[in-house]
């Protein structure tokens, strides 16, 4: 039978619908402490059911779906262990732990439920609900991200060769993960972070958290609309590029092109779609997002950033892959 005459189901399409079950089991894992409980030997039913003080059946229920979620690793004995990312990133007291992060988005549900009518909507705005962001807020935001951030930033110290630079822009820099990162990895680099007045004061609790007060700063800068410093010799965009539409990306890049000293380097690390828009998924759904948060951002194509990048005027431009399947990193030197 060719694949024309197969008859069709709704199989896929009922996957798709009950996504929302996924995620929902694995935020329920996280907020009830099921992965470190698992890590500290509560490999079985009765044992999670003691440590997370629910029922049997409960624990039952949800440690069967994260063993179908490849969340839990069952044995031939029937004890169930963390997969190796799990334990890694899930196991609180962890200096990787991203439990927060797992749960930023569960605020969001609601809104993702009226997503037809946020579609219906021709007001946009060109920050959207980031504009609206107290120090609360800003703070409850990069706590959430902080552990991921880092991570991030320790991968770009590691991917990018900052020796003999001086002075790094963090443009949207949140927590300032990057600048903390680079300036503890290469002697004599400083750094800028660039982002909301209310960021800019989180930013330095975390700055000065990690000891590195004297090399790194936090200045408050609406990126799309104000200047940038003149006196930098490398300039990072990291992780927010689809809250901005094409116009926008491609005027701060032409406006860091601008700010830099002659010969210095710019990285945009972002989710990017494939050039035919096919895939992956992941900056799709990242795009389609931002109708939620009302801002004018969508998905970009990695042509499309390598044409922000050369029509600002930098030189070797080349898209490289940052973390595999999820984020790409776009470079470019300004001509000496």
């Amino acid at each position: 039978m060719s694949e024309s005459e197969k008859r069709l189901d709704t199989v896929r399409l009922q996957e798709i619908v009950q996504g929302f079950w996924r995620s929902g089991a694995l935020m329920a894992a996280v907020e009830l402490g099921l992965f470190t409980a698992v890590s500290k030997g509560a490999g079985t039913y009765p044992e999670a059911a003691k440590a997370l003080d629910i029922t049997e059946t409960n624990a039952e229920r949800l440690m069967t779906a994260c063993v179908t979620l490849e969340l839990l690793e069952l044995d031939a004995a029937g004890r169930m262990s963390n997969a190796p990312d799990v334990e890694r990133f899930l196991v609180e007291g962890s200096s990787r732990y991203a439990g927060p992060w797992m749960l930023f988005t569960k605020p969001s549900w609601n809104d993702w439920g009226q997503l037809s009518e946020k579609l219906k909507s021709k007001t946009v705005d060109r920050l959207g609900k980031y504009g609206e962001f107290t120090v609360d807020r800003a703070r409850e935001y990069h706590k959430a991200t902080y552990s991921i951030g880092l991570g991030a930033g320790r991968r770009f110290s590691r991917h990018v060769d900052m020796s003999g630079r001086k002075r790094m822009m963090d443009i949207g820099g949140g927590s300032g993960a990057y600048s903390i990162v680079a300036t503890q990895t290469y002697d004599g680099l400083n750094a800028v972070v660039l982002d909301l007045p209310a960021v800019a004061v989180v930013a330095k609790e975390f700055v000065a958290e990690h000891g590195v007060s004297d090399r790194v700063d936090a200045e408050a800068c609406d990126f799309t609309a104000d200047p940038f410093p003149t006196d930098c010799d490398v300039a990072v965009m990291a992780s927010n590029l689809p809250i901005y539409s094409r116009e926008i990306v491609g005027q701060v890049i032409q406006k860091a092109f601008d700010a830099l000293l002659p010969g210095g380097e710019m990285h945009l690390i972002g989710e990017t779609l494939d050039d035919d828009r096919r895939g992956p998924v992941g900056p799709a759904l990242w795009g389609l997002s931002e109708a939620v948060i009302g801002t004018t951002g969508l998905a970009h194509t990695n042509g499309d950033c390598i044409g922000y990048f050369e029509n600002a005027g930098f030189a070797e431009v080349s898209v490289n892959e940052f973390v595999p399947g999820a984020l790409v990193r776009v470079t470019g030197k300004k001509p000496a």
